[in-house]
This record gives C-alpha cells, sequence and structure tokens, in this order.
C-alpha cells in the first residue's frame, strides 16, 4: 500500500483470517508492525491474528502475542484473552491454558468449553475433561451448553465410561437439551461407539426431532461398526427417502457396509451411491468421496472399475494414492501396486507417508523384488520422519524376512527407535519360521525381560515354533501361559485354542489334543475339528477320524481332503475313493491336495483307468504343482506304464529332485538300471544337489540290474564328494548289491564293519542271498541274528527252512518248523488282483467266491492241457 491507512490495514488482516488464509494474515500483519512503529491494532486484530496462530499451531508466535497483549493494555480484553485462551487449548498448551483460565474472573460458558476442548484434543487427559465438566456443573456461574455435551461425551466413549456418559445423559434431560439436535447427535455417537447401539443408541435418534445429515451419518455408521450391516443399510435406504441430503460422510460410511455384502450385491448396491454422487457436483468433485468409491470398488475386486475412477478424479491426494497402491496389493495384483507407486514417486508433489510404505512393501515381497524393497527402504532413510515411524520399520521387517533376508530383518529391527509389540512379533515370526531356533529364544527372553507383554499374535507364533520344533514340552509350557494370561478365555473365536491343539496333534500327542478339543466344546468352530482329524492322520488312526468327521455339522475341502488322506494311507483305497465321489456331490471341486492323495490309491487298487482319469482333471484344472506331477509320474511307473511316466518327466520344463527322484524310482522299478544311471548324470550335470531318497533308488537300480561297480561307486560319493552320512537303507542297498551278485562273503563283512547296527531288512537280504548261493553255514549265522531283532517274521523261517532243504538238511528243516509250531506262526494266504474293464478282480489262495469261477477254472484247465501236450516239430 502506498499510503499508511491502519484502519485498511486492520480490515485486511480481520478478511484473510476470515477466509482461512491464514499464512498470509500472519505474514501481512508482521509486514505492517515492521513498517510502521505507530500502528497499534486493536482488540479485534488481536483475535483474528490469534485465530490465526490457533489454525497454523504456531504456539510460539502466539506466545509472543500474549507478550503484546499484555504490554498493551488489551489483557483485560475479553474478546482477546478467549483468543488467547483457544490458542494455548488448540496448540496443546494445556498449563498456559489453565493459568490463564485462572486468571478469568467471571467465566461463560464458552471459556469453559474452551478448555475442555483443549484437554479433550489431547486424548491424553480424559479424567481432566470430567473433573473440568464437574467443576463448571458445580460452579453455579454457568451452565453447560449443548457444546460442552457435544465436547464431553466423546471422551466418554474413547475411555468407555458409559456411567460418565450416561450421567452427562441424564443432565442433558433435566436441562432440556434432549431434543436438541447438536447433543443429541453427540450422545447417539457415545451409546454406539460403547456398543449399546441397538436400543440406546436408536432411542436417542428417534428422540431428535429435527434430524439433520450428522444426526443420519452417527447412527449409520454406529450400526456398522457394531456389525449391524444390513440394519445400516436399511437405514441409509430410509434417510434416501426423506429430505435430508447425504453428505461426503454418508457415503464414506456407507460404502463399507456395501462391500460387505455378497459379492454381485455389494457390486450393485455401490454402483447405485456411485450414480447417485454422480448427480450432485459437490459430492463428485469431493476427493474423500472419490477416494471411498475407489476403496470400496478396489474391496469387492473390482479393479477395473476402481483404475477407470483413479485416473478420472479431478485431483488426488496422497489417500487416493495409498488406496488404490494398496487395493491393486490386496487383490494380488502385485506389479500393478508397484507400478502406480513409481508414478506416485515420479511426480515428486507428494510427500510419502508410513501408509504408503505399508501398503507397497508387501508387494515388493510378493514379487520377491529386493531391489525395489531396498530403494523403499532408501526412501525411509532419506526422509527422518518416517526413519522413525514405527508402522515403516515393521513393514521393512517383514519384507526382508518374506524375502529370505533374515540378518537384514533383524537390522532392520535394531534400528527402530520405538519398538511396539508388531515389531517383536514380526521379527519373532522371522526367526520361527526360518528355523533359527536358537535366535528365537533369545529374542523371545529379551522381550519378556523388558516387561513387554505378548499378545494372542504372539502367543500363536510361538505355538508354531514349539510344534516345528515338535517339542510337546514347550507346547504345555505355552498352553499354561495362555490359560494364566486368559488368551484362551478372551477372545470369542477360538484361534489359539486351535493352535494349540494343533501343535498337540503334530507333536503326536493324541491325548492331550483331545482333552483340547474336549475344553474347546462350546467354541469349536471348524478349524478345530480339522487340528484334531489332522493328528489322527498323522497316527493312522481312520476310524478316529471318521468319528470326528461324521459328528461334524460343517465341512470344507480340507477336511475332506485330511479324510481321504487317512484312508489311502491306511489301506483303504475303496474308502478313500468313496469319500473323492461323495465331496464331489456336495458340490466341492478337489484341488491339488485331493488329487495328491488320491493319486497313491490308484497304485494301491492298481486302476490305470482311475489314475489316467486323475491326470485327465489336472490337465483340465491346469495344476501345475511339480510335486504333483512327480507323484503322478511315481503312479503311472508303478502302475507298470513306463512310458507315460517318461513323458510326464519329458513335458516338465522345470525338473526338480522331486521329479528326477520319481523318474530314477520308476527305471529302477522296471529295472531300466542303464536308464536310471543316465538320468542321475543328468541331474548331477543340473546342478541339483541329490539327497538319500535318490540315492537310495539309484543304489536300488544298481543292485536290481547287478551292477555292482557303479553301485559302489555311487555309494562312496555319498559321503566323499556330497558329504553326507549314509542311511540305513543305503547301507541296506549295498548288502543287496554285493549279495546279488554272488558275492555273498563280501557282504557279509561289509554289514559287520558298517558304523550302525544292522536292522532285519540287511539281514533279511543277507538271508535270502545265502539260499540263492547256498551258502548254508552262513546262513545259519545270519538267520541267528536275524531271529533276534525280528522273532515273528514267518518269512524268515521259510527262507532258512528251504535253505536246509536245498542242502538236504532235513534235521535243520524239522528243527525250523518245529521253531514255527511254537511260535504258532502261519504263512498268509497268497492274494493278488488285476482290473479287466474297470473292475477290480482279486484272488486269494483258497477262496472260490469269484463270480466268473466257472469261466476262470475252465479257461486254466485249457490252457493246463495246452502245456503238457507235446511240442510238434
Amino acid at each position: 500500500m502506498l499510503q499508511r491507512n491502519f484502519m485498511t490495514w486492520a480490515s485486511t488482516i480481520r478478511s484473510l483470517c476470515v477466509d482461512s488464509r491464514h499464512n498470509e494474515a500472519l505474514s501481512f500483519f508482521h509486514h505492517c508492525l515492521k513498517d510502521s512503529a505507530a500502528f497499534k491494532p486493536d482488540h479485534e486484530v488481536l483475535a483474528a491474528i490469534l485465530k490465526s496462530c490457533s489454525a497454523l499451531l504456531a504456539s510460539n508466535l502466539g506466545k509472543c502475542l500474549h507478550s503484546y497483549v499484555v504490554k498493551q493494555g488489551h489483557v483485560s480484553c475479553h474478546v482477546t484473552s478467549k483468543a488467547l485462551l483457544n490458542m494455548y487449548a488448540k496448540c496443546g498448551m494445556l498449563d498456559d491454558c489453565h493459568k490463564l483460565f485462572d486468571q478469568f474472573g467471571r467465566c461463560d460458558p464458552v471459556i469453559w468449553n474452551i478448555v475442555l476442548s483443549g484437554y479433550s484434543r489431547s486424548g491424553k487427559n480424559d479424567a481432566d475433561v470430567m473433573k473440568v465438566f464437574r467443576a463448571m456443573h458445580s460452579s453455579g456461574e454457568v451452565m453447560p451448553s449443548s457444546v460442552t455435551i457435544a465436547t464431553v461425551l466423546p471422551v466418554c466413549a474413547r475411555s468407555g465410561n458409559l456411567n460418565g456418559g450416561k450421567s452427562v445423559h441424564g443432565y442433558v434431560i433435566k436441562s432440556g437439551f434432549e431434543m436438541d439436535t447438536f447433543a443429541g447427535n453427540a450422545l447417539v455417537s457415545m451409546y454406539a461407539k460403547c456398543g449399546l447401539v441397538a436400543c440406546d443408541a436408536y432411542a436417542v435418534f428417534d428422540s431428535i426431532i429435527h434430524k439433520d445429515v450428522v444426526s443420519w451419518n452417527a447412527m449409520i455408521a454406529g450400526l456398522a461398526e457394531n456389525g449391524l450391516l444390513k440394519e445400516a443399510f436399511s437405514l441409509f435406504s430410509l434417510m434416501m427417502k426423506g429430505s435430508v441430503k447425504p453428505n461426503y460422510a454418508t457415503v464414506a460410511n456407507i460404502l463399507p457396509v456395501c462391500a460387505s455384502f455378497d459379492e454381485n450385491i455389494a457390486h450393485r448396491c455401490g454402483r447405485q451411491i456411485h450414480s447417485y454422487v454422480l448427480q450432485w457436483p459437490e459430492l463428485s468433485a469431493d476427493v474423500s468421496v472419490c477416494n471411498a468409491l475407489l476403496s470400496f470398488y478396489l474391496k469387492v475386486g473390482r479393479t477395473k472399475e476402481a483404475e477407470s475412477l483413479f485416473w478420472a478424479m479431478d485431483a488426488r491426494d496422497l489417500v487416493s494414492w495409498n488406496t488404490i497402491i494398496a487395493g491393486y496389493a490386496l487383490n494380488g495384483e502385485w506389479l500393478k501396486s508397484l507400478h502406480v507407486f513409481g508414478n506416485l514417486v515420479s511426480l515428486e508433489m507428494l510427500l510419502l507417508d508410513s501408509v504408503t510404505m505399508v501398503s507397497i512393501l508387501p508387494a515388493c515381497a510378493q514379487l520377491d523384488n529386493l531391489q525395489a524393497g531396498k530403494q523403499v527402504h532408501a526412501y525411509i532413510l532419506r526422509h527422518p520422519f518416517l526413519f522413525e515411524d514405527t508402522s515403516a520399520g515393521n513393514a521393512l521387517v517383514s519384507f526382508y524376512a518374506k524375502c529370505g533376508y533374515i540378518e537384514e530383518a533383524y537390522h532392520t529391527f535394531s534400528m527402530i527407535s520405538r519398538k511396539d509389540l508388531i515389531s517383536w512379533n514380526s521379527i519373532l515370526d522371522a526367526f520361527g519360521e526360518k528355523r533359527h531356533h536358537s535366535r528365537f529364544l533369545s529374542l523371545l527372553h529379551v522381550m519378556l525381560k523388558l516387561d513387554i507383554r505378548p499378545d494372542s499374535v504372539t502367543i500363536l507364533t510361538i505355538i508354531h515354533f514349539c510344534a516345528s520344533l515338535l517339542r510337546v514340552k514347550k507346547v504345555k509350557e505355552i498352553h499354561g501361559y495362555s490359560i494364566r494370561s486368559g488368551s484362551l478365555l478372551c477372545a470369542t473365536a477360538p484361534t489359539v485354542g486351535n493352535a494349540i491343539l494343533d501343535a498337540y496333534s503334530k507333536c503326536g500327542n493324541i491325548e492331550y489334543a483331545n482333552k483340547m478339543f474336549q475344553n474347546l466344546s462350546e467354541k469349536r468352530n471348524l478349524v478345530t475339528c480339522n487340528s484334531l482329524i489332522s493328528g489322527y492322520v498323522g497316527l493312522g488312526s481312520h476310524y478316529d477320524a471318521n468319528m470326528i468327521f461324521s459328528g461334524m455339522s460343517e465341512t470344507d475341502l480340507t477336511t475332506w481332503n485330511l479324510m481321504v488322506r487317512v484312508y489311502a494311507e491306511n489301506d483303504c483305497p475303496e474308502q478313500a475313493l468313496e469319500l473323492f465321489l461323495k465331496l464331489q456331490t456336495q458340490g466341492m471341486k478337489p484341488d491339488v491336495v485331493t488329487i495328491m492323495s488320491l493319486i497313491p490309491v490308484c497304485t494301491q487298487m492298481a486302476s490305470v483307468h482311475l489314475l489316467r482319469q486323475c491326470h485327465g482333471y489336472i490337465i483340465r484344472s491346469s495344476f501345475e504343482d511339480l510335486h504333483l506331477k512327480g507323484t503322478l509320474l511315481d503312479a503311472y511307473a508303478k502302475c507298470g506304464i513306463i512310458g507315460y511316466a517318461y513323458k510326464i518327466f519329458q513335458s516338465s520344463v522345470d525338473k526338480d529332485l522331486v521329479m528326477f527322484t520319481a523318474m530314477i524310482g520308476g527305471y529302477a522299478m522296471h529295472g531300466m538300471s542303464e536308464k536310471a544311471l543316465e538320468t542321475f548324470s543328468h541331474m548331477l550335470n543340473m546342478g541339483i544337489k541329490p539327497d538319500h531318497v535318490i540315492f537310495t533308488s539309484i543304489l536300488s537300480a544298481c543292485s536290481h540290474a547287478g551292477r555292482i561297480a557303479e553301485g559302489l561307486k555311487i555309494f562312496d560319493s555319498i559321503e566323499k564328494i556330497h558329504g553326507m552320512k549314509p542311511t540305513i537303507e543305503q547301507f541296506a542297498c549295498v548288502v543287496d548289491l554285493l549279495a546279488r551278485g554272488g558275492h555273498v562273503s563280501e557282504a557279509y563283512s561289509f554289514v559287520t564293519k558298517i558304523p550302525i547296527e544292522a536292522n532285519a531288512n540287511i539281514w533279511g537280504t543277507l538271508l535270502g542271498a545265502c539260499k540263492t548261493y547256498h551258502e548254508v553255514e552262513l546262513g545259519r549265522i545270519v538267520a541267528d541274528k536275524l531271529f533276534k531283532i525280528e522273532a515273528n517274521d514267518i518269512g524268515n523261517y521259510i527262507v532258512l527252512s528251504n535253505l536246509y532243504a536245498a542242502d538236504d538238511r532235513w534235521d535243520g528243516v524239522m528243527e525250523v518248523r518245529k521253531m514255527m509250531r511254537n511260535k504258532d506262526l502261519k504263512k498268509p494266504a497268497g492274494c493278488s488282483w488285476i482290473e479287466v474293464e474297470r473292475t477290480n478282480n482279486i484272488f486269494v489262495v483258497g477262496d472260490c467266491s469269484h463270480p466268473q469261477r466257472n469261466l476262470i477254472y475252465s479257461t486254466l484247465c485249457t490252457l493246463d492241457q495246452q502245456v503238457k501236450e507235446p511240442m510238434e516239430f
């Protein structure tokens, strides 16, 4: 301004404050004071400037103005003093606020309300709010207003002080504020947040004569927050029929309610609300409304609609970007999430917050993109407010752990300055998953020494850790802690109880698992029953598993998979197949686990037809699991179709150890030792490290083909080249290798030198070789060793008897038969079966029950005659 016009200056300052242009107001005020010492702002200008200080939380400038007010003698002015009081209250300077409050002579309701709002806003002085309210009520100077009620009631709700809230409600009724919209809205919100929404909150809502949009929003939000979603939507529908028009908060409240419905219903309701929003420019232009719509579409899995809405928005704030990033991640579109994050960073217009970090880091982990995660980490390190943010640190710990970088995860954890329980849970879970047992226990002890109380997540992590160790003693300890801490009782869902039951089952302690199952009788759910069935599956007890299964009112695919598996693993193929067919009639679709459980049934029944059906289902369902392919390959080999097994092996691009093991085992089974050795050599050339299972398979192939040199070379390589200690099965393979090749004495010498005690399998193999090569004396020595280990296997006695008989040692034969009679050993009846035209035909020695026995015996008689007829030349 060219001329000094103090009145114009004062008017300009007040106008800037009224228009909420607070930075400009403070800047111009400073310019005026600096430009002219004669400028003396009046109480109205000072009050306006103090309002700007409050809005900007400029507490230091506010204090300077307080000194100026005192010097200029405006301290006695009520308008200026109220503005000062309000500034201290909003800036959280409660001590100064209280000191100034004490200097007031007679206080009106506005002054009391300013002090109350200051204490309320801090969130840490809830008791002081009630104390000031009681002082105001008992002072007799002023009566609390509806603004007072609206200030105090949220504090009651926040602190769970229902009795305090009811006392305030009593005052409202006595003071005649019962029908006041402002007070009524606060009461509705208070009762809803305290869980009394259906009766108390609704009764207050119903009593409000002039309901405004806040009234409806409070009631709708209260119903939604308390899980009464249908009621919330019904109330919203009623609101739409009335005269009160929904605002941005209404839309933000109702869209999450819509998202909770069935997918098709949710989408239809959400689109109708979206259509309504588009009819009102003030709603469609509101960023918070667009963000709510964006979040809704992502929650119901409509990413394309969310994408269109996002890019069509006129203005996007950080919430918009965070929502789309997190939404893509929620729907498994990790690459899109990372791409949008890259766009956000490249804009350089918005400063990313901890929500952005927490949203993007899981996407980096899912993509196993270490480079992207490290770049996010670098961004956090460059911004101190993010580096100090605990949630960002926790997200980094989880990211490194999921990518398998445990040391980086631990280093990040150690850098978190204010560790919370989530920090400890994240690092404990990381060490538990990677089986770093000593470090897990060490960290847990440190956490407990720091008096950090574990929550249900910590307890679940510890339970899974104990189960992985198969340490039932440790499971009992955490079980005891869960009881003492109340973790088993406080939750409505038996999550901790189910985890303990599952841990007992995995540790093989079915007695404790059963007791846990009984203790959870009132809280049992589907997981409870599945956990106990899983325990019985581990023990091979299909009868007990079926008892639980039969009593279940609700089942899922996991239940059926467990039952198919328990029957398949316990030689009950018919029951397993029956359950498999039944689960499909229940409308369930078999998954990889189901087929994995059923394929062994095909081999048990020698049913090539069923195996091919399983193979066809795998192809139609596009299952690409390598373990499943390995199992299928193995089944074809066991059913005698090695050509199909080879086709599966060749068609697999990513061959792993399981695939090679299955193929080598198939070749070994079919006596194709050369192919087995070629495949084994190919595997080694690919750099795949062998394990004990594949060594056993290849040694077996060498044994059956009489490849002694190759077999012994491979056996030597187990320890010398691959640094592994041979197992008892591999020692047995070498014994069989030497024995089958006629080197019986060498085989016996080898057995006497092995570093572990020979089992019945080794001595039995050696005894069979003694019979084959008529090593009678050695056979007697071996038999003595064998009978000490396995005294009741009739097969061993028959082999020894046949060995004596072949050498005309009839006294030995009689002695063996006497031993068999004394032990009451009987040879089991021979049994064979064959699948003909999709039907399994079983034949047992002495059994004549086959429906086509006449045709079978007639054909056998014909064949017998043809065999006996002399050959003509």
